[in-house]
């Protein structure tokens, strides 16, 4: 079954308006998404395209100890920032240890929990204005990615996107056994798709929120604004006019910002080498294979995940609900913060297993 809602009022929007006030006052943080996918789009730039498909595989790595250290200290203040985990893990896999963070309740340990699957060069604390919501109702799992910065620490190069898949399974099957509701942004929801096609039987479903090269690949335009900071030599308004384009951060208010999350970004773009395969757009025998409920929320502004082409294709889906969400941009879990969260909680328990 397929819906699409646009600006389609949802039972628990009563508070939409106290909601876009808060997402008003949390503005300045949309500047670490900006900050991210600007310089990880930066890689199709031809210099950087190079690099990336004809450098030799490896693994993510700090390029200095100086380096972590600086990184090391932004993602503990960021961490603060969230609710307290209930439990800590490191979990060993095939390509390395995964440091997973867990919320939960003696209430809601029975639920079939949520997986939060990050962006590039965010990890864990990327989920900080959602957490609280949904750790209020369920159990919450959510690890920083292999081979990207964070906690995680990589072991074992991966041959290809979908290799990614078997580590996050050893998470699952660890804390996990009988599945999960498994939620990825940006590269975090190729990763997920990635997941749910390896492993149907563990995935009770599926949300997409702006998903990078999974549904179709970016627009032209956003693929430009987004591959500027690459370009030696071009004015620095253009590049805040990339920042503002691309993650919704207003240049000024970047500049006087000194949000952990934000410090957190720079750190890792500035002193780790990530060591991650290119997604690619699923194919259309992929995408029918993808049986589960699937959530897909694309922003309705400046979107990354494909805009209107990904919302078309979203419709091969088998069972997919798909809202294209007013007022967001790519940077959609942050700015939707509020409301996001009760309309997938509502969701979840729609399609929990028995």
């Amino acid at each position: 079954m397929f819906v699409l809602q646009r600006n389609q009022r949802h039972p628990r929007d009563s508070d939409r308006n106290e909601a876009r006030t808060r997402r008003g006052r949390w503005r300045p943080r949309l500047l670490w998404l900006g900050r991210i996918l600007v310089a990880l789009f930066a890689v199709l730039g031809l210099v950087a395209t190079w690099n990336f498909f004809a450098g030799p595989p490896g693994v993510g790595h700090f390029r200095s100890a100086e380096g972590r250290s600086d990184y090391l200290s932004a993602y503990e203040d960021s961490m603060e920032r969230l609710p307290e985990p209930t439990d800590t893990h490191d979990v060993p896999t095939s390509h390395g240890t995964i440091r997973v963070y867990e919320w939960a309740t003696p209430e809601n340990r029975g639920d079939t929990p949520i997986l939060l699957a990050p962006g590039r060069a965010s990890g864990v604390p990327m989920w900080m204005d959602n957490l609280e919501n949904l750790t209020e109702e369920r159990r919450v799992l959510a690890f920083d990615a292999l081979g990207d910065s964070g906690l995680s620490v990589q072991s074992a190069p991966f041959e290809d996107f979908a290799d990614q898949a078997g580590p996050m399974d050893q998470v699952v099957q660890e804390l996990a056994p009988d599945g999960v509701h498994l939620i990825g942004h940006s590269f975090g929801g190729a990763v997920a798709s990635a997941y749910a096609l390896r492993f149907p039987e563990r995935t009770a479903s599926l949300t997409l929120l702006e998903p990078a090269f999974t549904l179709a690949p970016p627009s032209a335009q956003m693929l430009w604004w987004a591959s500027v900071v690459s370009l030696p030599g071009l004015p620095e308004a253009w590049r805040d006019t990339a920042l503002e384009r691309v993650g919704g951060a207003d240049s000024e208010e970047a500049a006087n910002s000194d949000e952990p999350m934000v410090r957190m970004v720079a750190a890792a773009t500035e002193h780790y080498s990530a060591a991650l395969p290119q997604p690619t757009p699923l194919a259309d025998e992929q995408l029918e294979r993808l049986t589960m409920p699937v959530y897909v929320a694309i922003a309705a502004e400046d979107s990354l995940a494909g805009g209107p082409a990904a919302v078309e294709r979203a419709q091969s889906l088998p069972q997919a609900t798909v809202r294209v969400w007013p007022e967001t941009t790519h940077s959609l879990p942050m700015q939707a913060a509020g409301e996001l969260e009760p309309v997938l909680l509502d969701f979840f328990t729609a399609h929990d297993r028995p």
